[in-house]
């Protein structure tokens, strides 16, 4: 069956509507009212029940999750205009090195994908919050590795 249009609903609803108020009074008493709600309701059950599906698939997909302190000093060494770029990239250098991520590519891979590196963007905000010049001098992020080897660097809780 092919879902049906709000708008094709919205027109039956009138119709059986239309008809009711054709039928007498006695009759209208015992037609059953029409909810204009349901089908939206039922819409917001459906989407809620994907979600938790949703949910549930990305808490078993997570293999590993920890927690880390990462120092960005380094990043003060260079020219003003580089700082929080070059904290971006010690953000990555360090979840690399950290969670063991395979970025070597050999004969025998080339045809697999390679595990990805993904920062949310709360984390690059936390970044740039300061503008290029000023970034923090260290950064608490949650770390998750799914069981493809993708990694996804969070922004701590607290934070």
């Amino acid at each position: 069956m092919a879902k049906e249009t709000p708008k094709e609903v919205q027109l039956q609803q009138e119709e059986e509507l239309e008809e009711i108020a054709e039928l007498p009074e006695e009759e209208v008493e015992a037609v059953p009212e029409i909810k204009e709600e349901a089908p939206a309701a039922e819409e917001a059950k459906e989407e809620e029940a994907e979600t938790k599906q949703k949910r549930k698939k990305k808490e078993e997909e997570i293999a590993e999750e920890r927690f880390y302190t990462i120092p960005l000093q380094k990043a003060l060494i260079r020219p003003p205009k580089g700082r929080t770029p070059r904290a971006m990239q010690l953000i990555k250098l360090f979840i690399t090195k950290h969670m063991k991520m395979n970025m070597k590519v050999t004969e025998d891979e080339e045809a697999e994908e390679l595990p990805q590196l993904v920062i949310s963007q709360e984390v690059n905000e936390k970044i740039w919050s300061r503008g290029i010049e000023k970034p923090p001098r260290k950064i608490r992020v949650r770390v998750t590795k799914d069981k493809d080897g993708n990694v996804t660097v969070y922004l701590a809780e607290n934070q």
